[in-house]
């Protein structure tokens, strides 16, 4: 909204899209994080792991910081793996981490790649697979540690400094895909981490990442409607306000479901509701099974960005929609939300 009201300015222009660019990154990474948390089921698919790790790279640059330099050795040609592509950035993203944390007075990082061939880790069913390695050379880790290093909770670092589920996480994604892992380290030598992963059938290119869309004017509603957006986060709900009035709407705001349901009970109405589900007291689900009770044709939209989200709650085909959303998304799920509605009355 601010980038649609700046005045032509080249550095200020840049400045906006640089904050787009990192809250999308940041999104990015709190939709995996919250997915891992929320143990939501992997979803294999034919990856390309060279053009995975170029989409990732920066964010892993930033996350070791620039003390600490990324070698890598990842054929361009290399077989695509079969894998939930999601949890693989978040495996690797742990990883380096682990490295960052054994290099206190810097040094490198080593990703490679290659078909494996070699000897393979002991249990790992026939097949073709891919050896993803990402090793430091850093402090090491003596053969006690190594043996409990991917035991959940287990953590060699200081107090605040890590929860020990990094190295389990990247245990379970390779045993969930099918796969494999093999940590090798020696005391002051540095640490080698390789994943097992099988080799897709088919292959599907990993797209670039989306770069943020180009400010071009959203279509003007036809007609104002009135809108009633329920979210007990208040800077949710201002900016879901302000990008509705920006289209031509009639918002109102709602901070609870009992809020909404005082709306209705008071003879107020709307053409449409949009609410969030993770709520106090009620949740986003409950509430719309409310509404549908007492106004059977009323179009809802339910928001969350948790993984949960993916359950049925009992609504069936309702609208959903991940936050965090753009402008041009709300607008979108609106259009779907009341393509099948007739004119209110």
């Amino acid at each position: 909204l601010l980038k649609k009201r700046l005045p032509a300015d080249e550095r200020s222009e840049r400045l906006v899209t640089n904050a787009i660019q990192a809250a999308e990154r940041g999104t990015a990474l709190t939709q995996r994080l919250l997915a891992f948390a929320r143990r939501q089921e992997l979803k294999p698919q034919a990856v390309d792991f060279f053009r995975l790790f170029e989409n990732v790279e920066d964010l892993l640059a930033k996350a070791v910081g620039p003390r600490i330099e990324i070698r890598k050795s990842i054929p361009a040609d290399l077989a695509p793996l079969l894998v939930d592509s999601n949890q693989l950035e978040l495996a690797l993203l742990n990883l380096f981490v682990n490295a960052r944390d054994a290099l206190e007075s810097g040094g490198a990082v080593t990703v490679a790649a290659a078909a494996a061939e070699e000897e393979r880790p002991a249990g790992l069913a026939g097949g073709n697979y891919i050896r993803i390695s990402v090793s430091d050379d850093g402090e090491g880790m003596d053969e006690a540690t190594v043996s409990r290093a991917a035991e959940p909770f287990f953590t060699t670092k200081g107090v605040g400094k890590g929860t020990g589920l990094g190295l389990s996480m990247v245990h379970g994604l390779a045993a969930q895909s099918g796969g494999s892992i093999q940590i090798s380290s020696v005391r002051g030598k540095g640490t080698t981490v390789s994943l097992w992963l099988p080799v897709a059938q088919t292959f599907v290119k990993v797209q670039p990442p989306v770069e943020p869309p180009a400010t071009e004017p959203l279509k003007p509603a036809s007609r104002p409607l009135a809108i009633l957006v329920v979210d007990d986060d208040a800077l949710v709900r201002t900016g879901t306000v302000a990008m509705l009035e920006d289209l031509g709407h009639l918002p109102q705001e709602a901070s609870s479901a009992s809020q909404a349901l005082e709306f209705f009970a008071d003879g107020q109405g709307c053409d449409l509701v949009i609410t969030d589900h993770a709520m106090p007291g009620m949740t986003g689900a409950e509430l719309a099974r409310h509404l549908r009770s007492s106004f059977p044709g009323l179009p809802i939209i339910l928001a969350s960005g948790y993984a949960e989200f993916s359950e049925d709650h009992g609504l069936g085909r309702m609208l959903r929609m991940k936050k965090p959303f753009t402008q041009k998304q709300l607008q979108a799920a609106m259009d779907q939300a009341l393509s099948g509605k007739v004119a209110a009355a």
